[in-house]
């Protein structure tokens, strides 16, 4: 299984000091919420992630649940409200992501735990096969062949989570989330399936997010 010991230390470290990073509402051009290939869980387990969000006091934080719950694969671009169809970005992530998953089978990820971090609240994810990391590899591959340099700058995933919810300001509770968190570090939600993994983009719907399907494989 990953090890999110370390992590979960470091974050909650961070917000027990105030050292919080903050999501604001989407705007053209900025490095956060553009354009990402995810892949989104399904079944029961979507219910059982919304149910747990649900019990997080966060007032005023976007709180995830339902189709907004997913794993990023890769962070592609700056925010762009209008992606067009014929846009061709938008084209070559969709052939790069393709090719990636080809002949794979759904990502297996088993969540379990809660770890609190700078921006937010996660589910840990390990995975239960090579599907994540393989695919991740051969997007980044299909991308750079394609000219393509994305927002991950070289950095190599090796965490897979679930955000639950992303910070809008200054906690008012960061002992109570400190603790929410403590209580919640072994939880076991199941193992999620990833079908399909999807290039989507990201608008802000007054009190959190909400996925708009560009692309699948």
């Amino acid at each position: 299984m990953s090890d999110f010991s370390e992590f979960r230390a470091k974050g909650r470290t961070a917000i027990l000091a105030g050292r919080t990073s903050h999501d604001i509402p989407m705007v053209e051009g900025a490095t956060r919420w553009g354009a990402a290939a995810v892949l989104r869980p399904t079944g029961e387990i979507v219910d059982r992630l919304t149910e747990l969000a649900a019990t997080i006091e966060a007032p005023g934080h976007w709180v995830h649940g339902g189709p907004a719950l997913h794993v990023t694969l890769r962070s592609l671009e700056p925010y762009r409200d209008r992606i067009p169809e014929a846009d061709p970005l938008r084209r070559a992530y969709a052939e790069a992501l393709k090719e990636a998953a080809a002949d794979l089978p759904p990502a297996r990820l088993r969540l379990a735990g809660v770890s609190p971090h700078q921006g937010g609240v996660l589910v840990c994810g390990h995975p239960e096969d090579d599907t994540l990391s393989i695919m991740w590899k051969r997007f980044a591959h299909a991308l750079e062949s394609r000219g393509i340099r994305d927002l991950e700058y070289g950095r190599t995933r090796d965490l897979w989570y679930v955000s639950l919810v992303h910070f809008t300001g200054p906690l008012t509770n960061p002992h109570e989330l400190a603790d929410w968190c403590d209580r919640h570090a072994d939880t076991a939600l199941g193992v999620a399936e990833l079908p399909t993994a999807e290039i989507v983009k990201f608008t802000h719907t007054g009190t959190g997010i909400h996925i708009e399907p560009l692309e699948h494989t």
